[in-house]
C-alpha cells in the first residue's frame, strides 16, 4: 500500500472532482465519488485518511453526508467546501458532522494542500492514541491477571508456611526451636503485609471505581475483627461510632484501603509507653456525603512533614515500620472518588485524619 496520504473527495460535479484529481495526485492518493451515496460505499470499504464534501449536493448535502459517514468510518478527517455564508450550516456541520475546517470555494491549490497535510496529521495522531490505548487495555487486563496471581498463589503456600509453623511451635520444648518458629512467623507476617500492600497499590491506583452499596457498619466490623485477629488490640480503648441513615454507594475496595491504612497507622504509631492509648474512627453519611475521621494519641507527625505525608515513600518518623506506601494510596484512592482529605497532627500529641467523600450515584 501507497505511503501517500488517502483523500476521498466527494462533488457532484465531473469537473470540480477531475481538477481536484489532477491537481493533487502527484501529492496525494485521491479517491472521487460523484454524490454522497458512493461516498459512503467507498468509506465502507477504503482506509480514508481525509474526506473533503462539497456542503450543496443533490440528494444528501456534505454535513448530512458526514453524519451518516461517522456512522460508518468515524476515523478520517473531515473537510468540508462551501461556496456561500450560512450559519446554520457551519453549526450543524460542527455538532453533526464533526468537521476538522471548512474551504471557501474556489479553493486555493496550496490552502488545500496545506489542510489536507493537517488533517492527515491529525489523522495519525488519533490512530496512534487509538493504538495505544488498547495496548493500555491489554497490559491492564494482563495486571489484573497478575494481582489474581500475586493475591492467591502466593497467599496460599504464605499461610501454609505460617500455620504449620504455629503447629512445629506447639510440640516444640526447646527454646531456641521456638524462637526460630517465632522468626518464621515474623518473616511470614512481614511478607503477607507486603503483599496486602501491593494489593492495596493496585486498587488505590486504578482510574475506574466499581460503585456499590455501601454499608459502613458492615465495612467497619469485617475490618475491625481483621485487626482484631492481625494485632490483638488487647491494650488499646477503640471507640466506633458509624451513623448512616441514608443509601450511599462507592468503591468498597477503596474504601478499604482508606480505613487499612489510617487504622494501621493509628495502631502502630502508638506511644510505647503509653498506658491509654485509643484509636476513634467515626463515619457519618447525610446528604450524599461520607465523613470519615480517625483519630489517635499517639506519637503524631511533625508539621513541617504535613504536606510530605502523602508522598511516595514517604516517611515522617524514624520508627522502623511501614513501607512507605500507606498515606500515598490512602490520598490516591481518595482522590479517584472525588474526595478531599484534611490532616491535623502535633508531635507527640496525636493525629486527627478526616475525610470527605461523595456518594458516586446520583
Amino acid at each position: 500500500m501507497s505511503n501517500k496520504i488517502r483523500v476521498l473527495y466527494i462533488d457532484d460535479e465531473d469537473n470540480n472532482l477531475n481538477s481536484f484529481k489532477a491537481s493533487l495526485r502527484k501529492d496525494f492518493h485521491i479517491i472521487t465519488a460523484i454524490d454522497a451515496e458512493e461516498g459512503l460505499k467507498i468509506a465502507e470499504s477504503e482506509e480514508l485518511h481525509v474526506v473533503i464534501a462539497d456542503q450543496r449536493m443533490p440528494g444528501l448535502t456534505g454535513v448530512e453526508f458526514f453524519e451518516k459517514l461517522m456512522k460508518v468510518n468515524p476515523d478520517p478527517v473531515r473537510i468540508l467546501l462551501t461556496g456561500y455564508s450560512d450559519i446554520a450550516s457551519v453549526i450543524d456541520a460542527i455538532n453533526k458532522g464533526e468537521v476538522y475546517r471548512f474551504i471557501d470555494k474556489p479553493w486555493n491549490l496550496e490552502q488545500i494542500k496545506n489542510a489536507i497535510k493537517n488533517a492527515a496529521e491529525i489523522y495519525l495522531t488519533k490512530r496512534e492514541l487509538k493504538d495505544k490505548n488498547e495496548r493500555l487495555k491489554k497490559v491492564h487486563s494482563e495486571m489484573n491477571q497478575f494481582v489474581y496471581s500475586l493475591s492467591h498463589e502466593l497467599r496460599g503456600p504464605l499461610m501454609s508456611i505460617s500455620g504449620v509453623s504455629k503447629l512445629a511451635k506447639m510440640e516444640a520444648k526447646d527454646p531456641n526451636i521456638i524462637e526460630y518458629f517465632d522468626m518464621i512467623d515474623s518473616a511470614t507476617l512481614r511478607l503477607d503485609d507486603f503483599i496486602y500492600k501491593m494489593l492495596d497499590f493496585y486498587r488505590s491506583t486504578k482510574i475506574d471505581n466499581k460503585v456499590s452499596k455501601i454499608e459502613f457498619k458492615e465495612i467497619v466490623n469485617q475490618q475491625l475483627e481483621a485487626y482484631k485477629e492481625k494485632w490483638g488490640l488487647n491494650d488499646i480503648n477503640i471507640a466506633i461510632d458509624v451513623n448512616q441513615t441514608s443509601d450511599f454507594y462507592s468503591d468498597d475496595a477503596k474504601l478499604r484501603v482508606i480505613l487499612n491504612n489510617l487504622f494501621s497507622n493509628a495502631y502502630k504509631f502508638q506511644k510505647l509507653e503509653s498506658d491509654s492509648k485509643f484509636i476513634k474512627l467515626t463515619v457519618e453519611v447525610k446528604d450524599k456525603l461520607a465523613l470519615v475521621q480517625i483519630e489517635d494519641n499517639g506519637i503524631g507527625i511533625d508539621e513541617k512533614y504535613h504536606t510530605e505525608v502523602f508522598n511516595l515513600f514517604h516517611r515522617a518518623t524514624q520508627r522502623n515500620v511501614g513501607s512507605g506506601l500507606g498515606l500515598y494510596m490512602v490520598k490516591e484512592s481518595v482522590t479517584q472518588m472525588g474526595g478531599k482529605i484534611q490532616l491535623e497532627s502535633k508531635l507527640d500529641h496525636g493525629t486527627i485524619f478526616t475525610i470527605t467523600l461523595p456518594s458516586l450515584k446520583a
